[in-house]
């Protein structure tokens, strides 16, 4: 049954990509690659660089997850269980503990509270452990083929090629996640140009295999992302079964991530109180508070503020955003146990 199923799949796929073309009338995949490799050429990307793109064809296990992404398709729950393990948070105090003098230097530089850049060391790539085995090339060329988010990808393939042209990694070494992210903190590749750091001063960013280079790598993007040290993230809250959420959605939604057309309007906590919404203060510091429209039947939710926004810019979910403060509060809480 599994081998039939994967087989569907593969079909599904590969009709997918087949279809592309047919349906919007664009070139087939080996007459649009041609071009990209011109237009990088002309962008100045070495031509022995941008050989990468010879001979790739598109894969399909790309546009599969591509369509089944676990935060739009796992409840809170689900999500959040699968993710803020208790092995992950027995190695994330471990790996805190251990590094905690060059994580709360790295800390102090970028102005980021080092519990958070191992929640999201962890988060990303269970510690090093899974960076991913995907193409990054690949990947990127299959994407923005695909006509749902070409211009994204498009870029993002044009910005992989000039990680390769500046040396930062090997043509073979380049893999990651299917959708491109790559190293211990799963950058995509503009990411990368713009926030990748060489913390230890060899020379290199290296985001996969370098943990100072990582780490510093993580903090630089929250920094420029306007994190605030010590501004917290929210907190877990209850909300009566009969709660309006209508009286409290703001009249206009933030542009920007899409996360945030489930947040209502910001409002102290005592003003959530006085609302009914149960939570514990001591997991609040900062003066107002969005609450997280929950799904569907649920009375659990979460307040988010401080920090929040800073989380999301790194990846604009709701689910993922709070599975990294959670687990950013249990590595501060037994940071120093035995």
């Amino acid at each position: 049954m599994t081998r039939i199923l994967i087989s569907f799949t593969f079909f599904l796929c590969q009709f997918s990509l087949a279809s592309i073309a047919q349906g919007d009338d664009r070139p087939p995949f080996d007459t649009w690659l041609a071009g990209i490799k011109q237009q990088a050429i002309e962008r100045g990307i070495s031509a022995q660089t941008a050989s990468v793109l010879d001979d790739i064809e598109p894969d399909p296990r790309v546009l599969g997850f591509d369509r089944k992404q676990p935060e739009f398709v796992q409840t809170f729950e689900q999500y959040l269980t699968a993710r803020v393990t208790d092995a992950r948070i027995k190695t994330a105090r471990e790996q805190f503990r251990q590094h905690r003098a060059l994580l709360s230097s790295i800390g102090d530089k970028y102005g980021v509270d080092p519990q958070f850049i191992v929640a999201f060391w962890g988060l990303e790539s269970s510690f090093g452990r899974y960076q991913g085995k995907y193409s990054v090339v690949r990947s990127l060329a299959t994407l923005a083929y695909d006509p749902r988010r070409t211009t994204f990808f498009t870029k993002e393939l044009f910005a992989a090629l000039r990680i390769l042209d500046e040396g930062h990694v090997t043509p073979d070494a380049f893999t990651g996640g299917w959708a491109g992210a790559m190293g211990q903190n799963q950058f995509l590749p503009s990411s990368f140009l713009r926030y990748a750091q060489d913390f230890d001063g060899d020379g290199k960013k290296n985001i996969w295999n370098d943990e100072a280079d990582v780490w510093a790598s993580i903090a630089n993007y929250l920094s420029q992302n306007g994190w605030k040290k010590h501004a917290g993230w929210g907190t877990r809250v209850q909300v009566p079964a009969s709660f309006d959420f209508d009286a409290v959605m703001p009249e206009k939604v933030a542009s920007g991530c899409t996360a945030l057309k489930e947040h209502t309007r910001k409002m102290p906590a005592a003003k959530w109180k006085a609302l009914g919404v149960r939570f514990d203060p001591d997991g609040l510091n900062s003066s107002a508070y969005a609450l997280v429209v929950p799904d569907d039947g649920e009375t659990v939710t979460y307040l988010v503020g401080g920090n929040f926004r800073s989380i999301l810019s790194y990846n604009c979910a709701n689910k993922y955003a709070v599975s990294i403060g959670l687990l950013a509060d249990l590595v501060a809480e037994g940071g120093d146990d035995d």
